[in-house]
C-alpha cells in the first residue's frame, strides 16, 4: 500500500512540476517588436507602434485599441480575432495576413496595403479605407457598414472605388 501511494505521489509531483513550468510557446508581451514575435493575447492599447516590423508575428486575440501603427509592417501575421478598434494605421502593410474575425471598427487604414489578406468575417464598421489596396483579399462575411472605400483598389486589382463609396465599392 505504501509503495502504491508513493508511486502515485511521484506521478502527481512530476505532472504538477511540468505543468507549472512556463512553455516556450506562451506569448511574451514584453518582447520587443520584431518579425515573428509571439504577442498572442497581449494588450497594446494606446501604444505608438509606428513603423514597427512585425512580419509573420502571432497576434491572435491581441488588442491594439487606439494604438498607432502608422507605416507598420504586419504582413503575413496571424491576427485571428485581433482588435484594432479606433487604431490609427495609415500606410500599414497587411499583405497576406490572416485577420479572420479581426475588429477594425473606426480604424483609420488610409492607404493600407491589404493584398491577399484574409479578412473573412472581419468588422470594418466605420473604418477609413480610402486608397487602400484590397487586391486578392478575401472579404467573405466582412462587415463594411459605413466604411469609407473612396479610391480603394478592389479585390480584382483593377476596379477603383468611386469617391463617396461607403459600405461598398461603387
Amino acid at each position: 500500500m505504501k509503495t502504491t501511494i508513493f508511486a502515485a505521489f511521484a506521478v502527481l509531483s512530476t505532472f504538477l512540476g511540468t505543468a507549472l513550468v512556463p512553455s516556450a510557446a506562451l506569448a511574451e508581451c514584453t518582447d520587443p517588436a520584431q518579425p515573428k514575435v509571439n504577442w498572442r493575447r497581449c494588450y497594446f492599447d494606446g501604444r505608438d507602434l509606428s513603423s514597427v516590423k512585425l512580419a509573420g508575428a502571432m497576434l491572435r486575440d491581441a488588442t491594439f485599441q487606439r494604438a498607432t501603427l502608422k507605416d507598420a509592417d504586419l504582413s503575413e501575421t496571424d491576427g485571428y480575432r485581433a482588435k484594432f478598434f479606433s487604431a490609427t494605421m495609415p500606410g500599414v502593410k497587411l499583405d497576406g495576413a490572416r485577420l479572420i474575425e479581426a475588429d477594425f471598427t473606426r480604424a483609420d487604414l488610409t492607404g493600407a496595403s491589404l493584398k491577399e489578406t484574409d479578412l473573412r468575417n472581419a468588422k470594418l464598421v466605420n473604418a477609413i479605407l480610402q486608397k487602400a489596396d484590397f487586391t486578392g483579399a478575401r472579404l467573405g462575411g466582412a462587415d463594411l457598414r459605413h466604411a469609407d472605400l473612396s479610391g480603394a483598389t478592389w479585390i480584382d486589382g483593377t476596379t477603383v472605388c468611386a469617391e463617396k463609396s461607403v459600405g461598398q465599392c461603387n
